[in-house]
């Protein structure tokens, strides 16, 4: 790793920020979390201020570690400009696709980066598909088998509604970081077409599972 970018600094001090604001005041959190009810009632703030909130301390150091290994990767390709488009927008993407997923259920809420993270990881991964990443911290695997993986387990995820896990939030971000890093770098198209294809697998199937009424 190099030096820490700044821009990275002031995303994950915005997200410290936030999170220990919503630690100390449930009045705080609960104004600006996602809330289907609270977004279908106009207030679509929330879609935004949900992923710079966090339930626990473990929750963001979590999101915040895993943002400070691939933040500089996109950086490094995409500019500060290009990292905070992939960033947001994937963050966007997210509650979006909650949203979509959760629509008729009022009183479904949930915080996190962790949208905005996976489509970080995921753009990281479309613009450099040779690393590798360290599966619990010891087997090294392709950046690409972990981020399909990844998205097919949250698929099963949200089928089966493991854990207290907003799956579908993490499955937006990454088709977030997806759309929006090829488009910024479209030549991803030329180098790392297998890839791009490849990637596209688990958002494909997603979609169809979807329409099967499968999820």
């Amino acid at each position: 790793m190099g030096e820490i970018d700044e821009i990275t600094i002031i995303v994950i001090a915005a997200n410290v920020l936030f999170s220990l604001k919503g630690f100390k005041d449930y009045g705080f959190l609960d104004k600006y979390k996602f809330h289907v009810g609270g977004v279908q009632r106009g207030e679509k703030i929330r879609v935004l201020t949900a992923g710079f909130l966090h339930i626990d301390m473990q929750h963001l150091l979590f999101n915040m570690i895993t943002l400070y290994f691939f933040a500089g990767i996109v950086i490094n390709y995409l500019g500060a400009s290009g990292f905070i488009i992939v960033y947001l927008g994937s963050l966007i993407f997210g509650n979006l696709l909650s949203l979509y997923f959760h629509k008729n259920e009022y009183h479904y809420s949930a915080v996190g980066a962790s949208g905005a993270v996976t489509g970080i990881l995921y753009s990281a991964i479309l613009l450099q598909p040779g690393m590798t990443l360290g599966l619990y911290l010891i087997v090294p695997i392709p950046a690409y088998i972990f981020g399909i993986g990844y998205l097919l387990y949250s698929i099963y995820g949200m089928k089966k509604r493991i854990g207290n896990i907003g799956h579908d939030a993490h499955f937006g971000g990454a088709i977030g970081g997806y759309i929006i890093t090829l488009f910024m770098a479209p030549w991803i198209f030329e180098r790392n077409l297998l890839m791009v294809g490849l990637l596209a697998i688990p958002i494909i199937l997603l979609f169809v599972l979807r329409r099967a009424g499968k999820i």
